[in-house]
């Protein structure tokens, strides 16, 4: 089974407004509301794909109570803990002309509340994928992304990490199975602005790989990505051709979409073709791609080398 952790997950009420203004009473000409994290992206995307997942974290009062609902409305299995105070998070996002989001702040967790994660994840093998992916609250230790995979390592579950700065950097030792940075955090990584060159993005994803990940998959943009694969060699696949409209979503997409391929065929060709062709489709919509969106992508040909 495959698993995936999204902390602290949210709400998101996405409005459009004809020329929003700061103190006025401004009227939405579209409004949505969607359930967002990092990990529930992954979810919704690998199940529109065809693969179950468990969506594991945290969630409180009315607003994790409706997380929950539309998570098992697409059809995703939902395995949250309850948090007894407070409220899951919203997120406010206003698209006019420019987006200005206004993200809440989510609930306090509890250490009995992280506990009670950790006996779920107990119960992981090493037949079983497990997903972290995001930022954390400022509720819990800084180095719990260590915490999970020192807890997995024995039994051999293989992890996927999607993390910035120092969440990812530390867990390396542990040589999880996947890591995800865009081109931009892979610069930041070793402190240089973003990586542009195949050469570049090459010799990043090889240090990162000697610290101890095994597979290292760089999302480009536009430009597609490339995956350095645990027996040392480099895989690229472009982009397809298509107007961004959201980029939110893009990059857990990829990562469903890759796992999916990969888990599938045990191919990295595939699972980077994949992967790609279900970020793009996702980025090329207001929400996240569905089966027949990456379905039509793959059938074009636009995913070439």
């Amino acid at each position: 089974m495959i698993y995936t952790v999204t902390f602290n997950p949210s709400l998101d009420y996405v409005v459009q407004v004809d020329d929003f203004a700061v103190g006025e009473i401004n009227r939405t000409r579209t409004e949505s509301i969607y359930p967002g994290g990092k990990g529930i992206n992954v979810s919704l995307v690998l199940q529109n794909l065809g693969l179950p997942s468990v969506a594991l974290g945290f969630t409180a009062g009315f607003s994790g109570a409706e997380i929950e609902r539309l998570l098992q409305e697409a059809g995703c299995q939902c395995d949250f803990i309850a948090v007894k105070a407070g409220y899951s998070r919203i997120n406010t996002k206003i698209i006019s002309g420019a987006e200005t989001a206004l993200n809440g702040q989510g609930p306090q967790l509890s250490e009995t509340e992280l506990a009670a994660l950790f006996n779920k994840l107990r119960r992981l093998t090493q037949d079983d994928v497990l997903v972290l992916a995001g930022s954390i609250p400022a509720s819990l230790p800084d180095n719990i992304y260590e915490q999970i995979l020192e807890l997995l390592q024995p039994v051999g579950t293989r992890v996927v990490v999607d993390a910035t700065g120092d969440l990812l950097l530390k867990v390396l030792k542990y040589r999880p199975f996947l890591i995800k940075p865009n081109h931009e955090e892979l610069g930041e990584f070793f402190g240089r602005g973003p990586l542009l060159t195949e050469e570049e993005i090459l010799a990043a994803a090889q240090r990162l790989q000697q610290q101890g990940a095994r597979n290292v998959l760089v999302s480009r943009g536009a430009n597609g990505a490339m995956l350095l694969d645990e027996n040392g060699k480099m895989h690229k696949q472009a982009s397809p051709k298509g107007t961004l409209v959201n980029s939110v979503g893009a990059g857990d997409s990829m990562v469903a979409g890759f796992l999916a391929g990969y888990l599938q065929t045990q191919d990295y060709d595939a699972a980077l073709r994949l992967g790609v062709a279900a970020g793009s489709a996702s980025a090329f919509k207001a929400w996240l791609a569905t089966r027949e969106d990456v379905e039509k992508i793959l059938a074009s040909g636009t995913t070439g080398k």
